[in-house]
């Protein structure tokens, strides 16, 4: 088995134009000082040591001798050039420094390379040669080891090459720092989440539920300040809020749209308390309304908003402004923790179940696909007479084609979301309207659904209840008609589905794995499943979420979500 092996990396377009350059200068500083096209034999000689460094540069070997090479030849090359200079100058030798600007080439790659140790090598190979070279080459003042124009320029381009080793070495390091110091998207997402995992073990409670923390909250801002009617808010996309926990005798709409001219947008804009004389509900009945709006700030961003409501004139003077802002404060970071994780569970929900949806369609719904194909051919080519063999072909045939109806049913239900402009009830609306159009059904809708929005994490597994009350009145109440009535009035919410099947003997949710399932989603949003016999016949499945119109207070809706 041949060897999965990574090849040298390619030449980098930037390292050949930098060698080009470098080349042509001093191929025109050399025919400057000397005048003599024979000394451009030297730049030749650089140009084809350099092919191996540039073709090649990360190779073990061939890249480091290269380099050498070209330090060699610069090095003896400087003397030569210093002593077939033409220029009269005040310090003879000067001259040398027409060549040795490339110098800098090969030394500065090594550190680029990462081969600090090598560079060093390169440095005293370079003032070696350029010792020996200014030893050979002589002119008419002598060996030009002896000249200070040529010493002179031999030990600025050496201290010059050992910055640029030292300035090349330094960028390499921090570069491989930085890349070091950056985790993978998938390590950091890791980390994060295992953080989290063991953060949310340490909670009071045990809890990252956005609302069991916002009616804790409401409950604490009771002792604090007078309200008939609070709650408390949370954005939800789209420049609306939803309600994430409600108190007060009566459910309010609140005004949840964050354009509008209210107490609550400004709030929101301004991260400040607002108060107000008069009440943030789309309907009230009028008289002395006093409002306070605290925003749910973390850090720089809002979470979330309070609002308190007191059928009294002055009701939140800055004392009381004052007290619930020192409660809301630390609140805020609670909040927004929980929120985050909601998010980040409702998105990697969705993403399995798109997955799931891929695969299943990709895999067995497509082979399914192909036996009914087969099924069909065998048919087609049995031999007159036959008759019990195809009645079974057909029979098997139309199984398959059952089995396929169920797989794009699922497929579907997989794929349904809660559209952010459209809502929950249309989202049920829709899945009923085509399992009941697949099985035969006749589909009865009541759909009342507030303009204000539940938290899309609790839209998603009501959905889910309500797709499955569907799916078992299709498939096992053997049914005709089926009614589906959606009540959403955050934070309240009930579901119903019912149908007139044969009913079901088993009302426990651990009695059936749907109903188990379904048991469970309600208990994660707090909610309460109920499983009623329908009269004259059927069965009817509903999720209530929250409290009715005409209870107290939120604890009422705690106990009565735990309790049943």
């Amino acid at each position: 088995m041949p060897a999965s092996t990574s090849g040298p990396p390619p030449p980098h377009p930037l390292a050949t134009a930098a060698r080009f350059v470098m080349l042509a200068l001093v191929a025109v500083l050399t025919l400057i000082a000397t005048r003599d096209l024979g000394q451009l034999r030297w730049v030749a000689l650089l140009a084809v040591a350099s092919v191996p460094a540039v073709v090649a540069p990360g190779h073990r070997r061939v890249a480091p001798l290269a380099r050498f090479a070209e330090v060699v030849i610069v090095g003896l090359a400087a003397g030569q050039v210093a002593a077939a200079a033409t220029i009269n100058d005040a310090m003879p030798g000067l001259a040398a420094s027409a060549i040795l600007p490339y110098l800098a080439v090969p030394l500065t790659a090594a550190a680029l390379h990462n081969r600090s140790r090598e560079g060093i090598i390169l440095l005293t190979v370079a003032a070696a040669t350029l010792t020996v070279g200014g030893t050979i080459a002589s002119s008419d003042g002598g060996r030009q080891i002896t000249q200070i124009g040529y010493l002179a320029s031999a030990a600025q381009w050496l201290i010059l090459a050992g910055l640029g080793i030292s300035a090349a070495g330094t960028l390499q390091r921090i570069v491989q720092a930085r890349g070091e110091s950056r985790p993978q998207p998938y390590a950091e997402a890791t980390r994060l989440l295992t953080q989290l995992r063991s953060v949310a073990r340490q909670l009071p409670g045990a809890t990252l539920d956005p609302g069991s923390i916002s009616e804790h909250l409401l409950e604490e801002l009771r002792a604090v300040a007078p309200s008939d009617r609070a709650a408390v808010l949370s954005a939800s996309g789209g420049g609306r809020l939803v309600v994430l926990a409600q108190a007060g005798v009566d459910r309010v709409d609140w005004e949840t749209t964050l354009d509008a001219d209210s107490a609550i947008a400004d709030a929101w804009a301004s991260q400040q308390p607002q108060t107000a004389n008069r009440s943030q509900a789309r309907s009230h009945p009028g008289g002395d309304v006093s409002a306070l709006v605290v925003p749910l700030v973390a850090g720089v961003r809002t979470v979330g908003l309070v609002t308190l409501e007191a059928d009294v004139a002055n009701a939140y003077p800055p004392a009381v402004v004052a007290r619930v802002t020192a409660l809301t404060r630390p609140a805020a970071l609670r909040l927004e923790a929980a929120l985050l994780f909601d998010e980040v569970r409702s998105l990697a929900t969705n993403e399995e179940r798109q997955r799931l949806a891929r695969e299943i369609h990709d895999g067995v719904a497509q082979e399914l696909v192909m036996v009914g194909y087969g099924i069909d051919n065998a048919l087609a080519s049995l031999p007159e007479g036959a008759t019990e063999t195809a009645e079974e072909l057909r029979t098997l045939r139309a199984e398959v084609t059952r089995v396929i109806t169920e797989l794009r049913l699922s497929l579907f239900e997989l794929r349904s979301e809660v559209d952010r402009h459209g809502g929950l009830a249309a989202a049920i609306a829709e899945y009923a309207r085509t399992v009941g159009a697949s099985a035969g059904l006749r589909v009865h809708y009541t759909l009342d659904e507030s303009t204000a929005r539940l938290p899309a994490a609790t839209e998603a597994e009501l959905l889910r209840i309500a797709q499955e009350a569907i799916t078992n009145a299709r498939k096992h109440a053997g049914a005709t008609n089926l009614w589906v009535t959606c009540t959403i009035d955050p934070p309240f919410a009930q579901i119903e589905v019912s149908d007139d099947g044969q009913g079901i003997t088993d009302q426990r949710p651990d009695g059936r794995y749907g109903l188990a399932i379904m048991a469970e989603r309600a208990e994660r949003i707090r909610g309460r499943l109920e499983i009623s016999p329908r009269h004259p016949s059927g069965t009817t499945v509903a999720v209530v979420l929250g409290t009715s119109p005409r209870r107290d207070n939120v604890r009422d809706s705690v106990t009565a979500s735990e309790g049943e």
